[in-house]
Parts: structure tokens; sequence; C-alpha cells
């Protein structure tokens, strides 16, 4: 057990609360493991009938994201072996969670970002606030929105799902709401006792929170729907990139100039990586399917130069000047999107908990 992870049971409701406030509760595998086991302890228990999952002390950070010093250091001095098995086992919670029979009631209270909307995305309830700041940011550090994150972008409507994954845009909670991210919108000082009542009547948990609501924000992303559904409509990255060359070109311009140059700076690889992985996303039933073919490109994607590259210009020097290898979407070939995506070898591949 760990720490950082906080497990408690209040009557019939099972508490689980990150508490790693420095690194705002960014995940650890120990973390994972601890969440893992309180699941699988309360799956059986029959004097627990719904979970709650949030984080310990302020609204300034839910999850942030997962260990990303650890997977640069597996890049840089294990050729990817420690990493491959962080996201294994990540992967291991995300389908656990996807799976799991007891409704599970998440608080995105604050930064809800990476390794944190895969453990936010699988709960029956989601609960965002005022502070919550959604956002799957991969693209900009040569990573990719995994943990589940093919499955839940590409069921968005409207490309919704392609600009996010491509963009690492930040979403408010209203616009969280809107999209269908959030099934709830609370405002954070009503957070605790939203909590409470739910340990009341865990039985009603959809009254409880509706009871709440309250009028949300109108949602900013709203207004842009019509221009993300047009731009990035099509599932190759050239496209999107031309489509707002040309709007641009018409006077178009303030919108399709910031996603533009938004784009300008992500990896070219991993953009073409996450317009894949979502266009095959959207094609399964089984969420076990998505997570094989997460662990697939995760294990490439680990070890190829952009990611370390990445996180050293983004995380560690704060530079903001990753240079990308291929530089261009043009360099980034049909044959390495299909090398990332190719089955491991017999043994490597994905597997569920038991």
């Amino acid at each position: 057990m760990t720490d950082n992870i906080l497990i408690h049971k209040y009557d019939r409701v099972g508490h689980i609360s990150l508490n790693r406030p420095k690194a705002l509760h960014a995940l650890t595998l120990d973390m994972c493991h601890a969440i893992s086991t309180a699941l699988s302890n309360w799956a059986d228990d029959d004097s627990v009938e719904a979970i709650i999952l949030d984080h310990a002390g302020g609204t300034r950070g839910f999850c942030a994201g997962g260990d990303i010093n650890l997977l640069r250091k597996s890049a840089l001095e294990d050729n990817g072996v420690m990493g491959r098995k962080f996201f294994h086992d990540e992967y291991q919670l995300n389908h656990q969670m996807m799976a799991y029979a007891k409704p599970i009631v998440c608080f995105m209270d604050g930064i809800t970002m990476g390794g944190g909307v895969g453990i936010a995305m699988p709960a029956k309830f989601r609960v965002a606030t005022e502070a919550t700041r959604f956002a799957m940011p991969e693209t900009g550090i040569g990573l990719f929105p995994d943990v589940g994150g093919g499955w839940h972008l590409s069921r968005l409507g409207g490309r919704l799902g392609q600009f996010l994954a491509l963009t690492g845009a930040r979403l408010d909670g209203a616009e969280c709401l809107w999209a269908g991210l959030a099934t709830h919108y609370v405002p954070s000082e009503m957070v605790a006792d939203a909590k409470a009542r739910i340990i009341e009547k865990p039985d009603r948990i959809g009254g409880v929170l509706s009871e709440m609501v309250g009028s949300p924000p109108e949602a900013r992303l709203k207004k842009n729907a019509d221009k993300i559904a047009k731009h990035f409509a099509s599932d190759r990255y050239e496209d999107i990139l031309a489509s707002l060359e040309t709007a641009i070109a018409e006077n178009d311009c303030e919108w399709s100039t910031k996603e533009r140059d938004t784009l300008g700076t992500k990896s070219p690889q991993t953009c073409k990586v996450a317009l894949r992985q979502l266009a095959e996303s959207a094609a399964m039933t089984d969420f076990a399917d998505n997570m094989r073919m997460e662990y697939r490109i995760g294990s490439r994607v680990l070890v190829r130069p952009d990611f370390a590259e990445g996180v050293r210009a983004v995380i560690v020097d704060k530079t903001h000047d990753p240079k990308w290898n291929p530089a261009t979407p043009e360099e980034v070939s049909d044959e390495l999107i299909d090398s990332i995506f190719a089955p491991l070898p017999e043994g490597e591949e994905w597997v569920p908990l038991d």
C-alpha cells in the first residue's frame, strides 16, 4: 500500500482519494496498484454499494496525469522496460474500472489530464466543477492520448475527440458537461455536501447529483463546434492542416490561425498516431481490444525519439522547442505508423486483470 492513496469505507460507500498533492496527484505505479486492490476487495463485498473517487485537499488538481519522469527515465535508460510495465498495469486499472459492476462517482474537481482522464472516464458518474481543467495534452510531448483515450474521445460527436486529441485543448467544467465528458456539474463549494449525501444514499446517486447541479455557465467551446466539425473532419492529418490553411487564406483567421499554430507545436508522428488510434477505436466493441491496441502503441512510441525529446522540451528544460523526428507530417510514413500499431511478439501483448 502507499501513502499516496487514502482508502476508507463509510457505511455503504468505498472512498478512494488520490494523495500526492505536490505532483497534482499524478499516478505512480504504486498508486495504480493500490486503487486496483481496493476495487478488487470491494467488488465482492456486499456491504459496499458504490465508490467515490476524488483527491485529498484543495481544488487545484484531481489528477495531472501519469508518472512522466519514470517513463522518460525508462525510455533513456532501460529501453522502455519499466515504462511498459507502468503502461501495462495502468491500463489494467483502466479496464478494471470500465468493467466494474458497482457505480463509481469521480469528482473531477481541478486539473484532470492524461492518466487522470484514464481513471475518471470509466466512472458511471463524472462530476465536473468550475475548477475542472480537462485535457489530453500528450501530442505536445510526443506521446498519444492513451489510458483509454482512443475509446472515450472517438465516441464524442462533431469530431470533438479528434480536436482534443490533436490540440490538447483544455476544457472547463461547463464544457465537459456540454461535450458529454462529465455527467454532472456541481459547484466546488457543494462538492463536500454531495459526497456526504452520496454516502447517506448510495442507491440514488444520480438523484443526489441532479439536485445539486444549479446553472453551469455556457460552454465556450460550443461556439466553435461547427469549425471543429469542419476542419477536423478528416482522419488524414495533412487534410486537417490544409483545411485550416484554406480558412486562413479566406480570411477566417483568428480561430483557424490559433489552431494551426497550436498543431505546429505538436509531434507530427503522434498526431498521425492519434488520428489512426481514434479511427480504429471507434470501430471496436470491446474496451479490452482498445487497451490492447493502445499498449502496442505505447510500447513503440515510448522508445521513439519524440517522447524523450518532448518531455525534455516541455517538462524538464521548459524550453518548448522540441526537435521532432520526423520533423514534418509528410515525413511520417504510413509504414512507420503501421509498425507502431503492429501486434507485439507472442507473450508480450497486454492482458486484462484476471
